[in-house]
């Protein structure tokens, strides 16, 4: 299905369609793909929306460089025309970003956010570190396979000058103070050996926020969520509740 706002067509997928409304954002240069583990999951139970953010997936990309609030903005819009009161949010590294700084906006009824930046960091290089970490730990062969899948696209590679400027704008922004706003119920799940976001950015981000808990997943990278999918969905499954 597709979503028009603004100057992008936004591409995604709704199923269950029962229960709790729950949306779920996926990370950068990923797709709806990448959050259907969880989303299968929860489907059975609730009406799940998974997007291709704009310039992923089967999203068209912006005409300029949008900022985060931009990326907000359309999901707000979304929202609107979805009729969709008080949403879950569940977001992953960028979709974590965006849902943090929604849900200090506007209404959500609960918060999942799994391993997500929400102040500037260092660059780095995301996808190589991701890729040679989960060759050093026993078991994650299945998940580096699914890795290089999603992450070593052409269009991963291949980004636009535009997708580029805008992933610029995402490292580059700061919304530490938006955190302290948000009221909803929030939950954390971060991996120790994430290398894309410091584990203690996780624990400091527990400490600011209204109401939230962390769920540390030791050993685990940027990927957590992931690597421990039975896991994450029985979690999450019990924070929403039925």
């Amino acid at each position: 299905m597709i979503f028009k706002t603004n100057d992008v067509d936004i591409n995604y997928i709704n199923y269950g369609k029962k229960g709790k409304n729950i949306i779920l954002l996926h990370g950068w240069g990923q797709n709806i793909e990448m959050m259907q583990p969880i989303g299968d999951f929860l489907s059975l139970e609730n009406n799940v929306y998974i997007l291709d953010l704009p310039g992923h997936g089967r999203s068209t990309e912006p005409t300029y460089a949008w900022q985060l609030i931009d990326f907000v903005n359309a999901l707000n819009e979304f929202v609107k025309k979805n009729k969709i009161k008080n949403p879950i949010l569940i977001g992953h590294s960028f979709g974590g970003e965006i849902a943090l700084l929604y849900a200090s906006m506007y209404e959500v009824e609960k918060l999942v956010l799994l391993d997500n930046p929400y102040r500037p960091i260092k660059k780095v290089g995301l996808k190589t570190k991701i890729l040679k970490l989960a060759k050093k730990i026993p078991g994650l062969n299945k998940f580096e396979e699914f890795a290089k899948r999603h992450m070593g696209s052409e269009e991963y590679r291949n980004a636009s000058k535009i997708m580029r400027e805008i992933l610029v704008n995402s490292v580059n922004s700061d919304i530490t103070e938006d955190a302290k706003k948000v009221k909803a119920p929030t939950i954390i799940i971060w991996g120790t050996l994430d290398s894309a976001v410091p584990y203690s950015d996780g624990v400091y981000l527990e400490s600011i926020m209204h109401d939230a808990g962390l769920i540390t997943y030791e050993g685990c990278t940027h990927y957590a969520y992931l690597e421990r999918l039975d896991q994450t969905n029985n979690v999450i499954r019990t924070f929403i509740g039925g």
